[in-house]
C-alpha cells in the first residue's frame, strides 16, 4: 500500500522555472490563538534558503485537523511536511504515509526521555519539537490579596491556601472539564508525583503486568474529589465549561485565584496583565519537592508521498537545529527535546523548569498506555467518579480496562 500510495505523489507539484521549490507545510500550531513563532521561523528558513519557498496552512487542532489530513493523505493531496503527535504519528506511519527519517543528523540528538515518542517499529518518522508541560496556574496578585507569597509545591500547603483564598472572597480554583480533559490529566498530574516518585519505572512495571491502578492511583484519584469535598471546586458547574475557550478566557478576566491547563496558555495569560506563575501540581506529602509531568507535543513529519522530499527534510532539519528551535519553545515556554538543546527561561515558569532542570519530571505516556483512545476513556470514567457515578474501585478499574486495551 505504502508503495502504491508513493507512486501517486503529493505535496507540492515541482520546481518554478528559475529551480524554485515551494514547500507545503501543514500544522495546527502558528496561527489562530497559538501563533507559536512560526511565521518568524519560516521566514528565517526561505531567508536561509532561497529556492525554497514556504506555503503554510494553518488548520485548528485534533479533529478538525486529522479530518482535513486524512483523506488528503490517502489521496496524495496531503502537505510535503505535516505535524503530528505521537498518536498520529504511529496511525499515519503504520500506514506507510511517513517518511523515514531515522538517518537525519538530528535523530542521534534526541534525548532517550522523548525519543520513543517519535518512533514506530524502530525507525525515527518525526521529529519532536517539544517537551511541554501540564501544570498549576497560580494569580499571583489574587494570592497576594490572601497572604500568600509563592506558589504551593505539596498538597497540605495547597489545601491551606485554597482556604486561604477562599477565606479572602476570591474564587479558588478553575478546573474547566467539559471534554473530561481536565480531570483525567489532573489525576495524572497528580500521579506524576504521588506514584512515580515511589516508582519511576511505573510505567513498564504495569505494560509488564506487574503492577495496577488500584491501589496505586487511590491517592491521586481522591485529590479530585478531596478539592470538591472541602469547598474549593463544584465538579458538576466545571462539567459545563470548555477546557480551551472559556476557561483560559475566565482565568485572564481573573476570575480565580488557581487554574489548570498546558504551558502554552502562558503567552496568552501574560497578556492579562497580572504576575503569574505555572508550576508542577502540588501533589506530594508535605515537604516535598512535586515533579513536573510533561507532555511529548507537536512534531514534524515528512510525508512519503511528497514530490519535494529533500527540501522537506532540510526544513525540518531547519527546525532542529537550536538556535531556530528555540523560537518556538520561548513562545510555547517548552522544554527542548534534543542532547544540549536550548530551553529558554522565563520567570513566570521557573518552578516548572527548575523541576525539568533538578530530574523532577514525568512525560505523560501518550505513546503507550495513555494513547489517545485511553485519554478519552479516562477523562469520562474520571467525570463519572466525580459526579457521583461510581466509585473510586470501580473507576480505577475501568481506567485499568481502557489502558490495557490493545
Amino acid at each position: 500500500m505504502a508503495i502504491s500510495l508513493a507512486a501517486c505523489g503529493g505535496g507540492s507539484s515541482g520546481a518554478s522555472a528559475d529551480g524554485t521549490v515551494t514547500l507545503h507545510v501543514q500544522a495546527w500550531k502558528g496561527g489562530g490563538a497559538e501563533p507559536a513563532n512560526v511565521a518568524e521561523i519560516n521566514k528565517a528558513f526561505e531567508k536561509a534558503h532561497p529556492k525554497i519557498k514556504i506555503d503554510f496552512e494553518y488548520i485548528t487542532a485534533n479533529d478538525t485537523y486529522t479530518q482535513k489530513l486524512q483523506p488528503e493523505l490517502l489521496g496524495g493531496k496531503a502537505g510535503d511536511v505535516i505535524m503530528v503527535d505521537t498518536d498520529r504519528m504511529k496511525k499515519w506511519g503504520a500506514s506507510g504515509y511517513l517518511a523515514d527519517l531515522s538517518g537525519e543528523s538530528w535523530a542521534s540528538r534526541i534525548t532517550p526521555d522523548a525519543k520513543q515518542f517519535a518512533q514506530a517499529d524502530g525507525k525515527t518518522l518525526a521529529m519532536p519539537m517539544e517537551l511541554i508541560g501540564i501544570g498549576l496556574y497560580a494569580n499571583m496578585d489574587l494570592l497576594k490579596k490572601a497572604g500568600i507569597t509563592e506558589v504551593p509545591a505539596d498538597w497540605p500547603t495547597f489545601l491551606a491556601d485554597l482556604a486561604k483564598v477562599k477565606k479572602a472572597g476570591i474564587d479558588p480554583i478553575a478546573l474547566p472539564d467539559k471534554s473530561g480533559w481536565t480531570g483525567s490529566s489532573v489525576l495524572q498530574a497528580a500521579g506524576s508525583t504521588v506514584v512515580y516518585q515511589k516508582n519511576k519505572q511505573w510505567d513498564a512495571d504495569f505494560l509488564a503486568g506487574k503492577t495496577s491502578f488500584d491501589p496505586d492511583w487511590k491517592e491521586p484519584l481522591q485529590q479530585l474529589k478531596t478539592l470538591e469535598d472541602q469547598g474549593y471546586v463544584n465538579w458538576k458547574n466545571e462539567l459545563g465549561v470548555d477546557e480551551w475557550s472559556q476557561g483560559p478566557q475566565d482565568f485572564s478576566a481573573g476570575k480565580s485565584a488557581f487554574w489548570y491547563q498546558g504551558a502554552w496558555q502562558v503567552s496568552n495569560i501574560k497578556k492579562a496583565g497580572f504576575p503569574v506563575s505555572f508550576a508542577p501540581w502540588p501533589g506530594g506529602a508535605a515537604g516535598t519537592k512535586p515533579n513536573g509531568m510533561l507532555f511529548a507535543g507537536t512534531m514534524w513529519s515528512v510525508n512519503s508521498q511528497s514530490q519535494q522530499g529533500d527540501a522537506a527534510r532540510e526544513y525540518v532539519k531547519f527546525w532542529s537545529q537550536n538556535q531556530n528551535l528555540s523560537k518556538f519553545l520561548e513562545a510555547e515556554h517548552a522544554e527542548s527535546p534534543f542532547i544540549s538543546g536550548l530551553t529558554p527561561e522565563s520567570t513566570e515558569t521557573t518552578p516548572f523548569t527548575t523541576a525539568f532542570k533538578e530530574g523532577r519530571y514525568r512525560i505523560l505516556p501518550s505513546d503507550s498506555w495513555y494513547a489517545a483512545a485511553a485519554e478519552t476513556a479516562t477523562g469520562s470514567k474520571v467525570q463519572a467518579y466525580l459526579l457521583g457515578s461510581a466509585s473510586a474501585a470501580q473507576t480505577l478499574k475501568d481506567i485499568q480496562t481502557a489502558a490495557s486495551a490493545k
